[in-house]
């Protein structure tokens, strides 16, 4: 996909769009979706960040011997999330790729979707920096906290 010049609004609509058309089919296969996108702060502007919330839905094709998700899915899940995070803090498409990611896992997940709160925290003009925290989507507590790094291209 081609970097097009950004539009006064970029949307959700817009970063679903982008979701389905510029990642790699077997991360197609996790069946992520966006429920949140906010790349404008509403409430509070003090403690905003740019980002979204992605969901990825449990399936038994996704988990290691136990049952438990596997942590290859999870980092695959942290990383798409940072990508369409970096969509609403860049207003708009914009060629990455990743640095680096350091990823703590806290605690095993199974039977459950998967919740990306996905937040940029620093936005430069060639470096993104930013967080996600994975939440199973049944309880709402935490299943890892991530760190990343995008170079802007």
């Amino acid at each position: 996909m081609q970097q097009q010049p950004q539009a006064a609004e970029f949307g959700i609509a817009d970063a679903r769009r982008v979701l389905g058309e510029v990642f790699a089919p077997w991360v197609m296969d996790l069946n992520l979706s966006i429920e949140r996108f906010d790349c404008a702060p509403s409430g509070d502007a003090a403690d905003w960040q740019p980002g979204a919330i992605l969901r990825m839905p449990f399936a038994e094709r996704l988990c290691r011997n136990g049952g438990t998700v596997s942590g290859q899915a999870l980092m695959a899940f942290a990383d798409t999330a940072m990508v369409i995070a970096n969509l609403a803090a860049n207003r708009g498409y914009r060629a990455m790729t990743t640095v680096d990611q350091t990823t703590h896992f806290m605690r095993a997940i199974s039977a459950s979707d998967v919740l990306a709160d996905a937040r940029v925290v620093r936005l430069g003009r060639t470096m993104s920096f930013g967080r996600v925290t994975l939440l199973s989507a049944s309880d709402n507590k935490p299943v890892a906290m991530v760190s990343s790094a995008f170079a802007m291209l």
